[in-house]
């Protein structure tokens, strides 16, 4: 369930800060303490605790600092999520294909570094980021899949448009499986009691004749975790994507 958004504090303050362009306070009580240690901290507390815990006065508490120290490096929790959601994609160029590679391994590569952003850092799918404020991390992100994506034959709008279906494809499987393994904890039942107490009705549905095609499935369809789930739409989409490319640019060999 969505929680915060971002872009809900000063938007112009915010940008600001992920781009460097604002005042730097000056020298306090506490020499060592850093916007980019604020941040740091923050995502700490939100990691460990959920997005639900994350106050100016938690990652205060978190510093050894009192709270009003961090209202001069940050205006709020408002501006400090959005400090916060450019840390996390912070990208490792060296960790990736080189774009000349070809855009398949770039994208997939792409798919996966935000498959496994999205388990580490779970309170990431409990923000909307519809209106999102563009820092430099996130745009390194963006300017290595568009220049993996250079000499397809798309349009520069229907390159956006993979990318968006990417991202959509990839936050949505993360959501089903990070909810999954949550739902025990939130609700305090088991996954196998849960199932358990719809047996007997979905039992008696399965022999009414109602429903033949589910009545038929093998016993182990829904056992296993969501990787294979992970691997089998990542490679769809991508053949998919390579099809449109096809048509695209008949020359351009799918890669």
């Amino acid at each position: 369930m969505t929680t915060e958004h971002s872009g809900s504090g000063d938007v112009s303050r915010s940008l600001e800060l992920l781009w460097g362009t604002g005042e730097r306070p000056s020298r306090g009580p506490k020499p060592g303490l850093t916007l980019d240690r604020i941040v740091a901290a923050a995502v700490a507390v939100a990691d460990a605790e959920g997005l639900g815990a994350l106050s100016m006065r938690r990652v205060a508490t978190e510093l050894g600092v009192g709270t009003m120290s961090l209202y001069r490096y940050v205006p709020g929790k408002g501006e400090l999520l959005d400090l916060m959601l450019d840390k996390v994609v912070e990208f490792d160029a060296d960790a990736h294909p080189d774009p000349a590679a070809g855009w398949r391994p770039v994208l997939e590569a792409v798919a996966r570094t935000n498959w496994r952003l999205h388990h580490r850092h779970a309170w990431l799918l409990q923000v909307d980021q519809s209106h999102p404020l563009l820092g430099p991390n996130a745009l390194d992100v963006f300017e290595y899949a568009l220049r993996g994506l250079a000499g397809t034959g798309l349009t520069d709008r229907e390159k956006v448009h993979v990318m968006v279906a990417l991202d959509g494809f990839v936050s949505g499987t993360a959501r089903t499986q990070v909810n999954s393994a949550h739902a025990e904890r939130r609700t305090g039942i088991s996954t196998e009691d849960f199932w358990r107490t719809q047996e007997p009705i979905l039992s008696q549905a399965m022999r009414s004749g109602r429903y033949p095609t589910l009545a038929g499935l093998a016993e182990d369809a829904f056992t296993g975790n969501d990787s294979p789930v992970f691997e089998l739409g990542l490679a769809a989409l991508l053949d998919g994507f390579a099809a449109a490319i096809a048509v695209r640019a008949p020359g351009t060999r799918p890669d």
